[in-house]
């Protein structure tokens, strides 16, 4: 049968402390308890193994042979303990950080000051990533927080990860500064006043140019796209150019020259921004410390707004 590591390393204890209560005392083990143990390694391997006598306890030769290879996994078990010390120290000062381009200008840079100031030995990696990489980079353990937007509808995580809301994003009109509309009262625009323009909008196929395409029909029109992009920094390029118009997160506006934008009337449309960790975070606390801060970075923000 299997030997048990255990016994090994019980035997090992036996033969180094001379007594089956010393060994007892090491495992934070009762003596009956240790009795029990022995006894049943005896049966397991059906030969005697602890000598007990008046000054303690040796062992027979079946028990020296066992441990022997008893102090191998003491040493094992040591060196393990020392191992796990360090990963664990390590994943206290670690934190791996991902996202997408407008909340890696906007959210992280206070957020991460901060956490240098209270934590100066943190040690820190940021990554460019898409919003719909992020789940899937933190569920591979990848990363330890991930920033990510999403339209219409919150991402579902596995079980083992948590998706925590930050900031509610909303979507302006980006319009060439020469635009009729441009000089009129600073009044949000209605979707529908701008049917006949040529439009500059996210690529199809993303959850964005989704959203965007719903409620130009249910405004009762099919936008002329004239270019698409998957970046809103080009977007508001190009509408700088005059090219035509563009709906564009508010958090990612640039103030290109050439342009300058309008707050979006009935329906609003909106992004909502979220950090993505793991559900457990007890091995990796700088992940809390930073999400404290992602969240009062965002609140800054939307009282600004």
């Amino acid at each position: 049968m299997p030997i048990d590591p255990g016994q090994l390393r019980l035997l090992a204890l036996i033969d180094r402390l001379g007594s089956l209560s010393a060994a007892a005392h090491a495992l934070a083990l009762t003596p009956a308890a240790v009795t029990q143990q022995v006894a049943k390694a005896e049966r397991d391997h059906r030969t005697a193994l602890v000598l007990r006598g008046p000054r303690g306890a040796t062992l027979t030769a079946a028990g020296a042979v066992l441990a022997r290879h008893g102090r191998v996994v003491e040493e094992e078990a040591d060196r393990a303990a020392t191992a796990l010390a360090a990963v664990l120290g390590h994943l206290a000062k670690r934190l791996r950080i991902g996202a997408f381009q407008a909340a890696a200008r906007h959210l992280l840079p206070p957020a991460l000051t901060a956490l240098r100031h209270r934590h100066p030995d943190a040690d820190l990696s940021i990554v460019d990533i898409s919003s719909t990489q992020g789940v899937d980079e933190v569920a591979a353990g990848r990363l330890d927080v991930a920033v990510i937007a999403a339209w219409d509808a919150a991402p579902t995580p596995p079980p083992h990860l948590t998706v925590h809301e930050l900031l509610r994003d909303p979507l302006v009109v980006v319009l060439p500064d020469d635009h009729p509309l441009a000089a009129g009262p600073e009044k949000p625009l209605r979707l529908d006043l701008l049917r006949d323009e040529a439009w500059v909008t996210i690529e199809s196929g993303h959850d964005a140019r989704t959203q965007f395409d719903r409620v130009a029909a249910d405004a009762g029109f099919v936008p002329q796209v004239r270019f698409q992009t998957q970046s809103y920094d080009v977007a508001q390029a190009l509408v700088g150019t005059g090219i035509g118009v563009a709906l564009v997160s508010r958090l990612a506006l640039t103030g290109v020259a050439g342009t300058t934008h309008r707050e979006l009337g009935a329906p609003g449309l909106h992004r909502e921004l979220y950090a993505v960790t793991p559900a457990d975070t007890t091995a990796t606390p700088l992940v809390a410390a930073f999400l404290d801060l992602l969240h009062d970075v965002a609140g800054d923000i939307a009282t600004r707004w």
